[in-house]
């Protein structure tokens, strides 16, 4: 019949998931240093579990000799015969321990050993299962929300969702059901540590996996997203087979399947970009809905001058700047947006020669600009008074101003032929 103790030992594996083998090194361990607590640390023991008779056998080794020194390591021959007959001077022989005998505080350290040993063999076991799920996003329940973050029960371990991995505004409340992005799994002292993540541009990849069939069987890839949590994404897509549209994929019958991830992330907007090889057409589809008259473009230093129309300025920039500053993350360029007024004011030769006057900037080229002082010439022509009430700026300073001015015109007419970036009309681009 089965003991109690190999009965145990069977439903803890079971209940705690530890390996069977784990539990019983645990005991052995436990009961080898229960034995030396009480007899010395000298002893020579041999401790193993017998699976016959399902229970913790301790046998003491000492040496059979004629005369005793170390009664730790020696037994007496006479001894010795009395427990094995066939035993000789010299032999190394196996006292059977009882470890019943073992007292009240041998016990106790043994069982603290145990206690010990299966915490960390059930930490162990956590960290294995969530280690290889790192990327992935998990489901659990609220346990606690404190100034560190949120605490969230995932059955056999915790997880923590920091202030910072939230999404702004977020509320939950114990109990309420979350899912989060597992940013990271970290062995510590107490522990695995689960980190989770909201606000990670990879959390919007993933909800879309599970929302849409095509991306969780490879025939569309999510490429690169990006994020201002709680306020709007960017997601570049792209399809490997010609029938298939990336972007309707991702929209779904009447838009299901992206609000749904909307709906994951508290209403943050989501714009889905179809991906393009030429970097032109991406940083146009990056910028929807905002109409693009024409893209310049400067290899060298990886950047863009995109031209829109005036009225299309503000959609294209957005709200403070998030649509610009989105989809110069996305596609790893940078873009600086320009009004089509304006870019064909930069282009005028009299803007550019002022500004080539020293401390004179953009902003204060185009006030003077608008009050018809076009040119570097105009400018040295101009009185103070007019100066001063169009720029608001101090008298010395215009006077240095002019005086440098004056110096350029003197040196040499300003150098109006200026290389050209590449230009890209997208015109045509924009219909593709």
């Amino acid at each position: 019949m089965i003991s109690d103790l190999k009965r145990l030992i069977d439903q803890v594996s079971r209940e705690k998931g530890i390996e069977r083998q784990t539990l019983i090194a645990t005991l052995e361990e436990a009961i080898k240093s229960a034995i030396k607590k009480k007899y010395g640390s000298r002893v020579d023991l041999d401790v193993s579990f017998n699976e016959d008779y399902g229970e913790i056998e301790a046998f003491q080794f000492k040496e059979v000799v004629t005369k005793v020194n170390d009664p730790d390591k020696e037994v007496a021959y006479d001894e010795a015969q009395k427990i094995d007959a066939e035993c000789q001077i010299g032999d190394e022989l196996g006292m059977r321990m009882d470890t019943d005998m073992l007292g009240r505080i041998a016990a106790q350290s043994a069982k603290q050993v145990i206690i010990q040993k299966m915490k960390d063999a059930e930490r162990e076991v956590v960290y294995e299962e969530f280690k290889h799920r790192k990327g992935e996003i998990i489901h659990g329940v609220v346990q606690r929300v404190d100034k560190n973050g949120i605490i969230v029960n995932l059955g056999r371990a915790e997880a923590l969702l920091s202030p910072r991995e939230q999404i702004p505004r977020e509320i939950f409340r114990q109990g309420d059901r979350i899912r989060g992005y597992v940013l990271d799994v970290k062995k510590i002292a107490k522990g695995p540590q689960i980190l989770l993540s909201r606000t990670h541009p990879h959390f919007v990849i993933q909800l879309f996996k599970l929302e849409v069939p095509e991306i969780a069987e490879g025939t569309v890839d999510i490429l690169n997203a990006m994020r201002e949590p709680g306020s709007r994404a960017k997601i570049a897509v792209f399809s490997k087979q010609s029938d298939v549209d990336p972007v309707g994929a991702c929209v779904g019958v009447k838009g299901a399947r992206v609000q749904a991830v909307v709906q994951e992330l508290r209403g943050e907007k989501i714009d889905i970009i179809p991906w393009n090889m030429d970097p032109a057409k991406f940083v146009v589809n990056a910028l929807a809905p905002a109409v693009i008259s024409k893209v310049i473009i400067d290899q060298s230093n990886r950047s863009m001058e995109v031209v829109v129309p005036d009225d299309q300025l503000s959609l294209a920039i957005g709200k403070r700047g998030q649509n610009v500053r989105l989809a110069s993350k996305l596609t790893n360029w940078r873009i600086d947006v320009t009004g089509e007024s304006r870019y064909e004011r930069l282009r005028q030769a009299g803007y550019q020669s002022l500004l080539l006057i020293s401390g004179l900037t953009e902003d204060l080229a185009d006030s003077l600009y608008d009050a018809g002082i076009n040119s570097i010439e105009e400018f040295v022509a101009a009185g103070l008074e007019e100066l001063m009430e169009v720029t608001h700026l101090q008298e010395s300073v215009l006077t240095t101003m002019q005086l440098d001015a004056q110096q350029q015109l003197a040196a040499g007419e300003p150098d109006d032929e200026v290389e050209p970036a590449e230009e890209q009309p997208t015109d045509a681009a924009l219909q593709e």
